[in-house]
């Protein structure tokens, strides 16, 4: 992402914009969550628009624009589109945003068939076969991956922009969070699966530092290599199934876990 100076023009300050889709709200809970970092940013920007910290949203236009949920309504395709003609920058947080998040479960799926098992009256639920990344349907000048996000990254993505300068985001795999935090491999000393040496860095190697395997919340690295990857996961005794359902979680619908869950189905 390449970002414009965040200085205010003529005059006023640039003014964020929090929006939701299909998603849990952890994304934008941990925007609050920051609470005395956010004293700092709140006398260099305006938060015009989020509703889960205010019931006076302004009308825009938005010099940033943070969308948390995926597009799981016809409604939502024509939302976003509304969002993005209002944005300058637009930048997506989470797995729901930058992969379809959990509820991506459903491309595998007949959501007809599931519509009229759950509802009494499915012919009044309008909603869309598939959940999908905004991405999928406008441009996006940046994804922060997780499930939820980090709070330092998103800090960095805020105060970056309004620095005028590009935010500093990992591009390596957790594994490389666990070599610079001194955390012993799961896989080599337990032979424990896991998902950090094809997941997006960011959490910080949490789930290794407990003994435990990673299990891909920040979705794909910039580069994974499943054809040994998944034989190292099987020799850790995982079988198809057990291979198909890992790789079906937060990131389901991220293109490089969807492609091999698919190969893995299909044997």
């Amino acid at each position: 992402m390449t970002v414009t100076t965040g200085t205010a023009r003529n005059g006023r300050r640039p003014e964020l914009a929090v929006w939701k889709f299909a998603s849990c709200d952890g994304c934008q809970l941990t925007l609050l969550d920051c609470e005395d970092e956010l004293l700092p940013l709140a006398g260099r920007l305006r938060i015009s628009y989020f509703l889960e910290a205010s019931s006076a949203p302004g009308p825009g236009p938005y010099d940033l624009s943070l969308v948390e949920g995926s597009v799981t309504t016809p409604q939502d395709a024509e939302r976003i589109q509304h969002i993005r003609a209002a944005s300058r920058r637009l930048v997506t947080i989470g797995a729901c945003a930058t992969a379809g998040g959990v509820q991506a479960l459903r491309n595998y799926a007949d959501v007809a068939e599931f519509r009229a098992a759950v509802y009494a009256r499915p012919d009044y639920i309008d909603t869309l076969a598939t959940s999908t990344p905004i991405s999928a349907h406008v441009p996006v000048d940046l994804e922060l991956h997780g499930c939820p996000i980090d709070r330092g990254q998103l800090l960095e993505v805020i105060t970056a922009y309004l620095a005028g300068r590009d935010p500093d985001i990992p591009a390596h795999s957790v594994c490389f969070e666990c070599k610079r935090r001194g955390t012993v491999c799961v896989t080599v000393a337990h032979g424990t699966p896991c998902l950090g040496p094809v997941t997006h860095a960011g959490c910080g190697a949490l789930c290794p530092a407990y003994q435990r395997g990673c299990y891909g919340c920040f979705g794909p690295s910039n580069s994974v290599n499943f054809p040994s990857f998944v034989p190292l996961l099987r020799r850790d005794g995982m079988d198809t199934l057990d291979v198909v359902r890992v790789l079906r979680t937060f990131n389901t619908g991220a293109p490089e876990f969807d492609a091999e869950s698919r190969k893995q189905a299909g044997r």
